[in-house]
């Protein structure tokens, strides 16, 4: 019977330069997922790959065969060697990969509990298995389960609510002053990885303009460019806030660059026009005493801090209801795996069935011949009837085993009673065979006359 199996790499389990290794990104995802479901262990598959997680997740037959075979792909398709990637590797089968992958979805796994970004890209890496015929029933109903638990946990819980970041927490400072930041304009001061985090966040809030200031003209349009912004000279920064609305500071200055003086001279020019600065610099580099100037919103780093951590706390209490429904989603799932583990002998049986009508009614031709082809039609539709509500409820308590041994039993004493050739897999049953297996129509109560 064909199983679900992951293999797989993370940040919980493998540094940084080992995942920039097994990015499956760099050699392009169609060449990754043409090369797994080419291996003779994968019926289906599906090639997760973000900057914090490489992961393959398949349809197999043999779990440890499948294991070997995955490591020597990952090992030869991205060039590094057994010795190097095997301690970093976890892997799941069976209700372990459903259960992992319904943690990935939710945000769970992530490595900031809780951000909305790793769903989209479980959405965006199904697809693209989808799209290239990798997929078929079990991964598809696996993965759109995944969906459906990640966006529940979403809406029952405050999992993913609040910023977690230094650099977004202003963003969400920002936007609680301003509101829309559309037609706002900012001013960076300083060209470092924190100015750079905070300007891609305002620039995804549609900021209106990105001014850069820092001493080394080069980083200013370094910056600048990746941003979408313009680099201005370090001389005039004072000038640039006049018309700012919103400065963002993180230079390595051992004093304060910006004085009391220097912006309540601003702000006298500004008519009243709020400014909201972000001084995330160590030490600081706006005086202190500037936020008691009215309409000025100073924030240091210590007051972000400060909103990160409270938040972070907030996301935590919510995590024992967010695995809750992940258990609750995890074993509908298997209920849903269990009863699939019976279609082969529910269409063996209504093979069997089927077979037993038309033999009769092929015996009983001489005496059917009289009848017009409206009667015919009839008699069809009868003896077709009767097999289905004959097979409605067998069906049904079949499926609805929660057990995969009693199913095995179950199984096994059809297959005894009814003579039933030894059932093929669901996986090598024609699509139409096992859809009508997994989702019986319901018989109709009545014969057109």
């Amino acid at each position: 019977m064909s199983q679900l199996f992951l293999l797989g790499v993370s940040h919980h389990t493998a540094p940084v330069d080992l995942r920039e290794q097994l990015d499956f990104a760099r050699r392009g995802l169609p060449d990754a997922l043409a090369a797994v479901i080419d291996r003779p262990a994968c019926g289906e598959a599906v090639v997760l790959s973000t900057c914090n997680r490489a992961e393959l997740y398949v349809r197999c037959d043999d779990a440890m065969e499948t294991r070997e075979d995955l490591v020597r792909f990952l090992g030869e398709f991205h060039d590094v060697d057994r010795e190097s990637l095997a301690p970093h590797l976890y892997d799941f089968a069976s209700v372990d990969v459903a259960r992992h992958l319904f943690r990935v979805a939710a945000g769970l796994d992530s490595l900031v509990v809780g951000e909305p970004q790793i769903l989209g890209q479980v959405k965006d890496a199904f697809t693209a298995a989808s799209d290239a015929g990798c997929t078929g029933s079990l991964l598809n109903k696996l993965f759109h389960w995944s969906f459906a638990t990640g966006k529940r946990v979403r809406s029952e819980t405050e999992l993913g609510q609040g910023a977690v970041s230094v650099s977004y927490a202003a963003v969400s400072l920002a936007r609680k002053i301003f509101g829309s930041l559309s037609k706002h304009d900012v001013l960076l001061v300083g060209a470092g990885e924190m100015c750079e985090l905070t300007a891609m966040h305002l620039r995804a809030q549609e900021v209106r303009r990105i001014a850069v200031a820092s001493r080394t003209s080069g980083h200013a349009t370094a910056l600048a460019d990746k941003v979408g912004g313009s680099a201005l000279p370090w001389s005039e920064i004072e000038q640039t806030l006049a018309t700012a609305d919103i400065v963002v500071t993180a230079t390595g200055s051992p004093t304060p660059i910006i004085t009391r003086e220097s912006i309540a001279a601003v702000m006298r020019t500004r008519r009243n026009r709020p400014l909201f600065i972000i001084d995330i610099a160590v030490p600081r580099d706006v005086e202190a005493s500037a936020g008691a100037i009215e309409q000025v919103f100073l924030y240091n780093i210590d007051d972000l801090q400060g909103i990160v951590s409270e938040n972070l706390a907030r996301r935590s209490a919510q995590i024992a209801r967010a695995e809750a429904i992940v258990a609750e989603e995890v074993d509908g799932f298997m209920a849903w795996l269990h009863s699939r583990r019976a279609v082969p002998t529910v269409v063996a049986l209504r093979e069997r069935f089927e077979a037993i009508r038309l033999a009769e009614l092929k015996r009983l031709e001489g005496k059917l011949t009289p009848l017009t082809p409206a009667d015919r039609a009839r008699v069809e539709d009868v003896t077709r009837l009767i097999v289905e509500k004959l097979l409605l409820t067998p069906t049904e308590r079949l499926k609805g085993l929660s057990s995969a041994d009693t199913v095995r039993l179950y199984s096994e004493a059809l297959g005894q009673l009814f003579d039933l050739e030894s059932p093929r897999p669901a996986a090598q049953r024609p699509d139409d065979a096992v859809a009508e297996a997994e989702h019986p129509a319901a018989p109709k109560t009545s014969v057109t006359s």
